[in-house]
């Protein structure tokens, strides 16, 4: 019979500070226990990072367990959950500096944090503590560990103000590691079974760089002779070869469908690492189609995972990346966060900044890329284009390399979309300014009366016929250092006049200024003033808006907010309709469609610039 040894334990009083913070954790309600899974195995994952960084200089510091691992046991049977890694391990003196004093670790900040009120237990991982966040769970703790240097020992505590070291001369050899076994409270066996902790690793530890094995209990029936004598140990191993080519299996399946969830392929992916001062990985991808909530305000986002070191942090983190890009999918990993950051300090945190304008950089860039494939970019600009043109409302910094972005039909566009670049290079020789017009629809704007003069001057002018583009081109104002102007505001001046036409215009506005008085003293206060235009060629009037006012577009925008009453509807041809009223007043007034012809050229058109402009111009 074998001698049994029995090692002395030494016992030792944890610090002030840690007897603090366990009796918070342990009295103190929270809700989000199972923060401690994502800590251990993180501290399990740093261990092995540490040994394999050792093994580059010296490959005997693997002899002892050349496998790097991380196991998860759960025994129903005695109630505990075991976490066992194949890192560095720990000598004694790493024992009792690690795991009871604050020689190097974080408590005492995090403790100081905890009372200034800017912290709470769910910032336990930020100071380098997780390993106490097992008592969340757990009423006592045993860590079994085997370092290279030193014997194997037994760190014991039920966190009542102490702990004990043993050496460890009976206990299973772990070769090299550290075994960290939780007595789970009554309250908290869920967190034996299987589900749950399969849930909890894919939620937050499935991208960690080392394989995690789940031991699980599966009941099957076999027959075997008496005289079946396959040995125990080959056994075994052939069930971790299993359970390894399984979770390599799953790792992978993973991986692939937890990114997006989408069910199409994706239109582009950009995956890429920034290094220097800061360094971060992601990988980002663009839908091909808009999910129909996109604009969905109540609905919080959530296409971008962030994780730090590989473990994961949050889905709905909206300082990541700015609204108009919530349509963006994808993965942030960042080395330089700390693990555990609450949504106050990623407010505040300039990492997080930093990597919010590194990536609207590149979502930009991967736009420009997509924008190179026409039939590609048809599809982008049809689902997002709108957010785009938000981002030209909102992005105040990147407003001119979003502009290269938008798409536009035109007077000489035909069926296509045209960019604001191709628009400059149509340019007239002389012409400064950019036109637009802005309306409900290209069909309600292509005949409007407004572009009359410019279609005969040979101008382009760009159709602007959603509502989210009167904010853009409002915040835009000029691309390329040539000033976007409005074809149905106060102030369109065309540059090609000729002095002859200029005195020939000035005249004809004297002889007719007793007919805009008279015009304004009937119409009184409903409009501001009554000019001769010189912008409309066939139509007898038309209403303008002030120069730096709302459009009758954009004031038909805000009586169609919420609490309007939409019941009138909108004309779907005003044009048409303004061409049929005013052949009506020439019929009322007996006036032949040839006397009109002929006097055109020395009766100008009118121009009311006025309050009830919206109203006339949806009839034009």
């Amino acid at each position: 019979m074998a001698d049994v040894q029995v090692a002395d334990a030494e016992t030792f009083t944890f610090q002030a500070e840690i007897n603090q913070l366990l009796s918070l954790i342990i009295n103190t309600f929270y809700s989000n226990k199972e923060i401690f899974l994502r800590e251990l195995i993180s501290n399990s994952s740093d261990a092995l990072d540490k040994i394999r960084f050792e093994s580059l200089t010296d490959k005997s510091k693997l002899d002892a367990q050349p496998e790097l691992f991380i196991r998860l046991v759960p025994d129903k049977v005695n109630k505990t959950l075991s976490i066992i890694d194949s890192g560095i391990g720990m000598t004694k003196a790493d024992l009792v500096n690690n795991l009871g004093t604050i020689a190097r670790s974080g408590t005492k900040e995090f403790m100081e944090a905890l009372h200034s009120g800017v912290s709470d237990v769910s910032m336990i991982g930020q100071f380098g503590v997780g390993f106490y966040s097992a008592y969340l769970v757990a009423e006592k703790v045993i860590v079994t560990t085997k370092h290279n240097d030193d014997e194997q020992y037994i760190w014991e505590s039920q966190a009542g103000g102490s702990f004990t070291v043993t050496r460890d001369v009976n206990g299973e050899p772990l070769g090299r590691g550290t075994k960290i076994t939780l007595f789970l409270k009554e309250d908290q066996l869920e967190y034996l079974e299987e589900r749950r902790i399969k849930d909890l690793v894919k939620k937050h530890s499935e991208f960690i760089s080392y394989p995690i094995y789940l031991w699980t209990e599966k009941t099957t029936e076999k027959e075997i002779s008496d005289d079946d004598e396959e040995p125990r140990k080959k056994r075994k191993e052939q069930l971790r070869k299993l359970m390894r080519t399984r979770r390599k299996k799953q790792r992978k399946k993973k991986i692939k469908e937890s990114l997006t969830n989408d069910w199409e392929e994706h239109l582009a992916v950009k995956h890429f690492s920034v290094q220097g001062q800061l360094e971060f990985k992601a990988i980002l991808f663009v839908p091909k189609r808009a999910p129909f909530d996109l604009f969905d305000t109540s609905k919080k986002m959530n296409n971008l995972k962030l994780y730090v070191r590989r473990v994961f942090i949050m889905d709905n983190c909206e300082e990541l990346i700015p609204e108009y890009l919530g349509f963006i999918k994808g993965v942030v990993d960042s080395d330089d966060l700390p693990l555990n950051i609450s949504r106050e300090m990623l407010q505040q945190n300039k990492i997080l900044k930093v990597i919010r304008k590194n990536l609207v950089k590149k979502c930009i860039k991967m736009f420009n890329e997509i924008a190179e494939n026409k039939e590609d970019y048809t599809k982008l600009y049809e689902a997002f284009s709108k957010n785009l043109k938000l981002g030209i409302h909102e992005d105040s910094q990147n407003r001119a390399k979003l502009a290269d972005l938008l798409r536009y039909h035109s007077t000489k566009s035909g069926e296509d979309l045209t960019s604001l670049k191709d628009y400059v290079t149509r340019m007239k020789e002389g012409q400064k300014d950019i036109y637009y017009i802005t309306g409900e629809s290209k069909k309600a704007v292509e005949n409007s009366p407004f572009l009359e003069r410019l279609k005969k001057k040979g101008y382009e002018v760009l159709f602007m016929v959603d509502a989210i583009d009167e904010y853009a081109v409002g915040q835009l104002k000029e691309y390329d250092g040539k000033k976007l102007v409005s074809a149905t505001k106060e102030g369109l001046k065309l540059d090609d006049e000729t002095e002859e036409e200029k005195h020939k215009r000035e005249e004809k506005k004297k002889s007719f200024e007793n007919l805009c008085k008279t015009i304004k003293d009937i119409l009184g206060d409903r409009i501001e003033k009554v000019v001769v235009s010189d912008r409309i060629v066939d139509s007898p009037c038309c209403l303008v808006t002030g120069e730096y006012g709302w459009t009758a577009n954009m004031e038909r925008i805000m009586k169609g907010q919420a609490l309007r009453d939409n019941s009138m509807g909108s004309l779907d041809d005003p044009n048409t309709f303004a061409a049929r009223i005013n052949r009506m007043l020439k019929l009322g007034l007996i006036i032949d469609e040839d006397e009109t012809a002929g006097e055109d050229a020395d009766m100008p058109a009118l121009e009311d610039d006025g309050a009830e402009e919206s109203k006339m111009e949806e009839v034009d």
